[in-house]
């Protein structure tokens, strides 16, 4: 029963969610895009020319925000290159390479890094989550793990003066999420855009210009 009244209450909720609503009437698949707006809007991330790589991108609501962003060429197209990867399927976006498969995993990873061809990277975006478990030492294991993955392909791959932004959760893993930021890159700040919901513990970390 307490399930149930949990899952109404939580339907109630998104059916009126106004950034639900603008997503539909704006055609992003999900209102996730408003944070990553929000976030592009303050901190000028993402322009044309660009490549970059979106992690966790399924639905896909991100990609689609950052290809609207890379787009204007003459006769269509988009001035830049988007790599999305999720290890849920995703419906396909105009001039998005989509990669299905689990990040954690070196097969995925190399065919990620083989799209690259070498070149270097102006942007990892990472809306990358566990499924928590409610048990906050494990959940913080599970979260820094992802971040740290998120943090070694940037070390790798961005350029120096390229930025990461990943998702995070204020509990035990924030610090230490936190403190690693501060030890590769020159600038790091948090973010909690206005889209997210106010009962969420998550907050977003930006660090920008490899030290």
């Amino acid at each position: 029963m307490a399930k149930n009244k949990f899952n109404q209450n939580w339907l109630h909720d998104h059916i009126n969610d106004p950034f639900v609503k603008l997503a539909q009437r704006e055609g992003y698949r999900a209102r996730a895009v408003y944070k990553l707006k929000e976030i592009d809007e303050a901190e000028k991330l993402i322009k044309p020319g660009q490549i970059i790589v979106d992690l966790g991108a399924t639905p896909g609501s991100w990609s689609q925000y950052v290809r609207n962003k890379l787009s204007g060429q003459v006769g269509g197209g988009i001035s830049g290159e988007i790599f999305a990867l999720d290890m849920l399927p995703m419906e396909p976006i105009a001039d998005v390479k989509f990669l299905l498969g689990d990040f954690r995993e070196q097969e995925i990873l190399d065919l990620l890094e083989s799209s690259l061809l070498g070149r270097k990277v102006d942007l990892v975006l990472s809306d990358m989550a566990p499924n928590l478990s409610g048990i906050p030492t494990a959940d913080a294991a599970r979260i820094e793990d992802i971040i740290e993955l998120a943090i070694e392909f940037s070390r790798a791959h961005l350029k120096p003066s390229g930025s990461l932004l990943v998702k995070c959760f204020h509990g035990p893993a924030y610090n230490t999420v936190w403190a690693r930021f501060k030890s590769e890159f020159n600038q790091v700040s948090s973010k909690k855009p206005k889209a997210s919901r106010d009962k969420s513990s998550e907050i977003f970390i930006l660090g920008r210009g490899l030290k």
